[in-house]
């Protein structure tokens, strides 16, 4: 009896391991699902937004739009796909233009908020570089809901949480720009440009350079 009693317990003690086990690689396997899935949208996002001619932008957006919605429709547990959904209809909006642009950037700003909640964080400040963004090029009252406050706060929240990164000094720079803070904005834009590479975002760097020095070239002619 004690012998089968020893062999039961082993048996049950194996089968909570196993099951232990296949629960760790199955939550491997979805994390590895989940951070190729963000690449790809990476990927797609630098191409769409530097490398597609300008009159078919819109449609790539459009496409890469719904394809971000559904990857984040099918993590509800994770934030990241999430700020990348509310990343490209931020794009999209730009390129569409017209009351539908301010639709989506209003979607946007949403998803963002709601992430805000979650993992503020998360992605190296991008929540806050994105809202940031959003509120600075936004039309104000009454047509949109821009609001150059706003954006200088969280702006300054992004550069918190990433003060070398290239997003955060870009737009805060681009944002000084805007404002006429010249001399601010040439400071900015000169730490943007000197940000470390970003592995596996190198097509994403090129093109944000390419932003920075053109950026630069403004601020200095008017500095």
């Amino acid at each position: 009896m004690r012998n089968l009693l020893e062999n039961t317990n082993s048996n049950l003690l194996t089968k909570l391991l196993l099951g232990a086990l296949m629960l760790g690689m199955q939550g491997m396997a979805l994390a590895d699902e989940v951070t190729n899935g963000l690449a790809d949208l990476q990927h797609a996002w630098a191409k769409a937004y530097y490398q597609v001619p300008e009159n078919q932008k819109e449609n790539a957006f459009k496409e890469l739009a719904d394809k971000a919605h559904q990857f984040a429709s099918a993590n509800p547990t994770r934030v990241e796909p999430m700020v990348w959904e509310a990343i490209i209809l931020s794009s999209y909006a730009k390129f569409e233009g017209g009351l539908g642009a301010l639709k989506k950037a209003k979607a946007a700003r949403g998803l963002l908020e709601q992430a805000e909640k979650i993992q503020p964080d998360v992605l190296d400040g991008s929540i806050y570089t994105s809202l940031g963004s959003l509120y600075y090029k936004v039309p104000s009252w009454p047509i949109g809901f821009g609001d150059d406050k706003k954006a200088k706060e969280y702006l300054e929240k992004a550069l918190k949480v990433n003060p070398d990164g290239i997003d955060p000094n870009y737009f805060y720079g681009d944002y000084l720009l805007r404002q006429g803070e010249y001399e601010r904005a040439k400071a900015y834009l000169q730490k943007a440009l000197s940000a470390p590479s970003r592995p596996g975002r190198e097509d994403a760097d090129q093109g944000r350079r390419a932003e920075i020095e053109e950026s630069l070239e403004n601020a200095r002619k008017h500095g």
